[in-house]
């Protein structure tokens, strides 16, 4: 599992549980968006098969993530947002070198430091929400970040030296820390 340099603050945890409903429009949306990431890039990188099979399985379980959720603000009278730029994910993006192996394995170990705070988030939640239902399905969520998170850095090493890719992660962790700090604080998952 990746380590973050900078945890979630405790404020967060009480934002988000003060405006629940907030959150799980936002936690909606960063689903959906998460789907449409791994279908991306399977399709970009059809000639790569480890990874064309890593996200086809990702774009069905965030998929179903998605659903849960949607069943989730049903049943408290929410229905789904219009989307919007995340500017946690934006800033990471820029990182991002452009080059066409770099890219590969920037996007791919954004991906797991983004599934990594999710893990993070989503744990937090699971102790922090009342309902016993939303605290375990939080803390589920939470182990299927974990899993994602290490997929993204396993297929990074399987199409990259190791000590490139710690190093490139070591980096992004960094920047990853220095975006959260200048965040404001929201009812989002970022």
């Amino acid at each position: 599992m990746i380590e973050l340099a900078c945890p979630t603050s405790p404020e967060w945890t009480a934002t988000v549980v003060a405006d629940f409903d907030c959150f799980l429009i936002d936690h909606a949306a960063a689903e959906k968006k998460a789907a449409g990431m791994a279908m991306s890039m399977l399709s970009h990188y059809p000639d790569r098969p480890e990874l064309v099979a890593a996200m086809a399985d990702l774009a069905v379980e965030e998929t179903n993530h998605f659903r849960d959720v949607l069943r989730l603000m049903r049943r408290r009278g929410l229905q789904p947002g219009a989307d919007e730029r995340d500017p946690y994910v934006n800033q990471l993006r820029r990182c991002m070198r452009a080059e066409s192996d770099a890219y590969l394995m920037d996007r791919l170990l954004v991906g797991g430091i983004i599934e990594a705070r999710g893990c993070e988030r989503f744990s937090l939640l699971g102790e922090a929400l009342a309902d016993p239902a939303l605290q375990r399905f939080y803390r589920g969520l939470g182990q299927s970040e974990a899993r994602h998170a290490d997929m993204f850095v396993e297929l990074a090493t399987h199409y990259f030296p190791e000590a490139a890719v710690q190093q490139r992660l070591r980096i992004l962790i960094a920047e990853e820390a220095r975006i959260l700090r200048a965040l404001p604080l929201r009812a989002a998952l970022h």
